[in-house]
């Protein structure tokens, strides 16, 4: 049997959400429904946010793109452990 739950909230947010839902195909009430079974199957409340990288992760990863377009601090691929090693004990070829 189905019942009602009225919910107060921003307007905007419904209309957001409902955009939202709408885009994945899903109506409003079809998502609110699957928080409420999986918050009743957790008995935990599970505010998630897609992960984002940090600001010096960010500023690290655009280093790295950096050097691979110059062919700066690249090393490999190796043939053996020994080959590693090798390049290990190498003087620093990028300064």
């Amino acid at each position: 049997m189905k019942t009602l739950i009225n919910i107060k909230t921003d307007r905007e947010v419904k209309i957001s959400a409902q955009k939202l839902a709408k885009e994945l195909g899903l109506s409003l009430s079809a998502v609110i429904n699957a928080y409420l079974k999986q918050f009743v199957r957790s008995q935990a409340v599970d505010f998630s946010v897609a992960p984002q990288m940090t600001p010096k992760l960010e500023k690290l990863l655009d280093q790295v793109e950096y050097d691979l377009a110059r062919g700066k601090n690249i090393s490999g691929p190796f043939d053996s452990v020994d080959g590693f090693m090798k390049s290990l004990k190498a003087p620093d070829k990028s300064k």
